[in-house]
């Protein structure tokens, strides 16, 4: 098929690549001169583990293209893909201004049938919307074209995109037409060869569908954390009990792990706008607001842990910070606990040492504080430290050279925020080990100054949300 897919963020760009990679001709459309240029040369914009190598195969077959120009761009689309960000408005819900500008454009220039796919997270009823647009605007012009609209909303978790896309657990179509589901089912039948992963329903269900999964990934985090934060002071140990929950078939063993909470450019965003729809219904969420809260409150423990050891007063103290991105395999920064502890721990007034080994450069264009510094290895940003907060889950921090961490943090004791050590390992070297769940403290004895430290969402800049 002659794919056509608008916008090339995470969801864009690797769903462009694997649909090429699986024997579709694939134009992706950008209206960032400079990313297509970049993308033409081969350079992916950001970090995805696999997707360079399946763009620059696709280039080499000729089945992945790339330009700025949408009338050239869906001029031969049998499907075109709108796979533009949909990122927090002033209002909580989620922004559709430059979907529907996008839209706009596309029905001023359609002149052939067509099949418009909302891959973008929407509120539901937007693609019925995008239908009005399409039959008001090319009958205003009497284009002679039919164009129908789809949802296909994407699942695909930063790090492991383009296996997910390759091997997914799902796929969900929904339409409001047998002969577009039918389209959908030919496009992703080398992604479905069983036929069981593709879910078909109706267009609004289909819309939901993304917005509850994130709410239950949500949810499941912050229960766990929760669990964890009463598992402490009540002298019980959660590593065992997570080993008990993730036996029970009932509830399964992903994202069982207590940690410093979740992060990055779904999860946070999709849960707003889930509550400012509810709301708008006149339904109160009350566990979707909690789920925010302690999400909120976790990076606040992690802060009073620190603050508590050092009894409050930090100035003159440096903390080493190991991880930035808001999870392993991504350098996505956005809504980072990591950053949100680092702004805390700036505004307290200790100095801050970080490493990490693939977002320091988001980091450098989006946020300056004199009192931070970014390592160049995490043996470097541990030089002249007080103490190591460990945030973020990669692979060159699960083993670390103990000893030599002893030896060389002035304080020594390890915030394990992630949860990675065990406790003996660093005890027997004489590294005091903090770790949610087990130590560190539920609230803190000291005056904090976390509640009143903003979030750092509010200053990193949303520009890779225009093309998610």
């Amino acid at each position: 098929m002659n794919i056509a897919i608008i916008g090339t963020g995470y969801v864009g760009l690797v769903t462009g690549a694997c649909l090429a990679e699986s024997g579709n001709s694939v134009i992706c459309i950008d209206n960032d001169e400079q990313k297509i240029a970049g993308l033409r040369a081969g350079t992916v914009p950001f970090h995805e583990p696999l997707l360079d190598a399946v763009v620059l195969q696709a280039g080499r077959q000729g089945n992945l293209q790339f330009t700025t120009r949408l009338d050239e761009g869906t001029r031969l689309a049998d499907i075109v893909f709108l796979a533009l960000g949909t990122p927090t408005g002033s209002d909580g819900n989620a922004d559709i201004g430059p979907l529907l500008q996008c839209a706009h454009e596309l029905a001023e220039i359609l002149d052939h049938d067509c099949l418009v796919v909302v891959k973008s997270t929407v509120p539901p009823g937007t693609c019925e919307d995008i239908q009005a647009l399409f039959d008001t605007m090319l009958g205003r012009r009497a284009a002679g074209c039919a164009v129908k609209v789809a949802s296909n909303p994407e699942f695909l978790a930063e790090g492991s995109a383009v296996t997910d896309f390759r091997l997914p657990a799902r796929i969900v179509v929904g339409t409001s037409d047998d002969a577009d589901a039918e389209t959908l089912k030919q496009l992703y039948a080398p992604f479905d060869p069983d036929g069981t992963r593709l879910i078909e329903m109706n267009l609004r269900s289909a819309e939901f569908a993304k917005y509850a999964c994130n709410a239950m990934l949500a949810a499941r985090i912050s229960l766990i954390n929760e669990l964890a934060n009463i598992a402490g002071p009540l002298g019980a140990d959660i590593g065992p009990v997570c080993q008990v929950l993730k036996s029970d078939p009932r509830i399964g063993p992903r994202y069982l792990e207590p940690g410093a909470g979740y992060g990055g450019s779904c999860l946070p965003k999709d849960l707003r706008a889930l509550i400012r729809m509810a709301g708008d219904k006149g339904e109160t969420a009350p566990m979707l607001h909690s789920i925010e809260e302690v999400n909120r409150r976790q990076v606040g423990l992690v802060f009073n842990a620190i603050e508590k050891y050092f009894w409050g007063r930090f100035q003159g103290r440096c903390v080493a910070v190991w991880g930035l991105a808001f999870k392993a395999g991504t350098d996505d920064i956005r809504e980072s606990p990591s950053l949100a502890l680092i702004r805390a721990l700036l505004d307290a007034g200790a100095q801050v040492r970080a490493y990490d080994p693939i977002a320091e450069p988001a980091v450098e264009s989006s946020f300056t504080h004199p009192g931070l510094v970014l390592a160049d290895s995490a043996e470097q940003a541990c030089l002249d430290a007080d103490v190591l907060v460990v945030m973020t889950e990669w692979e060159e921090f699960m083993t670390p050279d103990f000893r030599w961490l002893a030896s060389t943090l002035r304080s020594p004791a390890i915030f394990d925020a992630r949860n990675l050590y065990q406790d003996k390992d660093l005890k027997s070297l004489g590294l005091r080990h903090y770790q949610p769940g087990r130590t560190f403290p539920a609230h803190s004895m000291l005056k904090t100054v976390w509640p009143q430290a903003p979030l750092l969402r509010d200053d990193i800049p949303q520009a890779r949300q225009q093309h998610a």
